[in-house]
């Protein structure tokens, strides 16, 4: 194991609606962090894992992201959703059972109805891949955790160090990665350089600024993470 999963963030033309909508939604505490962007922490969180960045850039969105978020219902119908801001993509219907909606910036998301013992929120992280048994199996070496392939090929992986929700989806699709995701997480390092990460198989982007402490790196499939290195020991 070579790192932790750290947290979730998000992309944003404007970080303050768009964590105002992920903050309603989920029931968070929207935090301002003065330099333009934001946080939403959830009040039920168990860890600090569970909170989401809100991040400014200055390019538009295009095309699809390829992680996505994966909600539990508190009621039958996702009106409170549609009522803070979401856009409606797709309804249930005999292929699938839960809805698709987009977010105010149109990152689109799923809505699952509720379920008995479980909490409403997030629930699932999922990224598309072209190989998703591949990429699981490689983010088992990163974080831990093993990977296990349904009949479907949908790879999860479960038991990841630090990772907040029930499952971490790795799905199939035909079309490769061809922008830069909208959504990305971040991992905690075990030590103080990212060498093992790269030596693993991991690409780097962008090396830690004067203005930034953590590395900008691509998992195999091109999708973008950033890498801190580990908190020092108290």
């Amino acid at each position: 194991m070579i790192a932790r999963f750290k947290d979730l963030c998000m992309d944003a033309a404007d970080a303050h609606r768009l964590g105002g909508f992920w903050a309603g939604i989920l029931d968070g505490e929207l935090v301002d962090t003065g330099d333009g962007d934001t946080r939403i922490d959830p009040r039920a969180a168990a860890s600090n894992a569970e909170s989401i960045w809100v991040n400014t850039v200055p390019e538009p969105r295009t095309g699809k992201t390829r992680v996505h978020l994966d909600l539990r219902l508190a009621e039958p119908e996702p009106a409170a959703l549609l009522a803070a801001g979401a856009r409606l993509v797709r309804e249930p219907d005999a292929e699938i059972s839960w809805w698709v909606l987009a977010d105010p910036e149109g990152n689109q998301f799923c809505a699952f109805p509720p379920r008995v013992g479980a909490r409403p929120g997030v629930f699932e992280l999922v990224v598309d891949s072209a190989d998703p048994a591949a990429q699981a199996a490689w983010w088992a070496r990163v974080v831990g955790g093993r990977a296990e392939t349904a009949a479907e090929g949908t790879t999860s992986l479960a038991g990841a160090a630090g990772f907040p929700w029930d499952h971490w989806v790795f799905d199939p699709v035909p079309e490769r990665k061809r922008v830069k995701n909208r959504v990305h997480w971040d991992v905690e390092l075990n030590g103080a350089e990212v060498t093992p990460l790269i030596a693993a198989g991991a690409t780097l982007l962008r090396e830690p600024t004067p203005a930034t402490s953590w590395w900008v790196l691509a998992d195999p499939e091109g999708n973008e993470f950033c890498a801190f290195p580990a908190r020092p020991t108290p």
